[in-house]
């Protein structure tokens, strides 16, 4: 259900834009794709000379929140799930994103774009998985 107090279009629509133009950017400055488990997996099997964008990236990543808190108040963040259950779902994120050749990063927002049949594919299995299992979990189990 849509929390539509607290609802914020605009702020959405200017993070999606930044997310969008950023990547644009980094495609066309890099002619990489930001897919953030494919530079994270370049960092753990490095190539010479490949490694210095990809810590930048990735400090950009950890840093924006820091640099965000400075001006801004953080919301409160409250997850309903135990320790166990988000390693779980790490873990399986993780093994899905090596069987899919990606994640929603590189596949959704980078694939699409670039009209991609392998990333439309990908997001559309995705989001069914996603469907299917909130349905099993709300409506199902619990």
């Amino acid at each position: 259900m849509i929390d539509i107090e607290h609802f914020t279009p605009w702020s959405s629509l200017a993070g999606g834009l930044l997310i969008g133009v950023a990547a644009a950017m980094f495609l066309l400055f890099n002619g990489r794709v930001a897919g953030i488990s494919g530079i994270l997996g370049g960092l753990l099997r490095p190539a010479a000379g490949d490694i210095g964008w990809r810590i930048a990236f990735v400090a950009g990543l950890l840093g924006a929140p820091v640099v965000y808190g400075l001006a801004a108040r953080l919301p409160q963040v409250h997850v309903d799930a135990s320790v166990t259950t988000l390693v779980v779902a790490g873990l399986l994120v993780g093994a899905g994103t090596r069987y899919g050749s990606g994640c929603t990063s590189g596949h959704g927002v980078c694939g699409l774009s670039r009209l991609s049949p392998r990333s439309m594919v990908a997001t559309a299995s995705f989001m069914l998985a996603g469907f299917v299992t909130v349905f099993i979990m709300r409506h199902l189990i619990g």
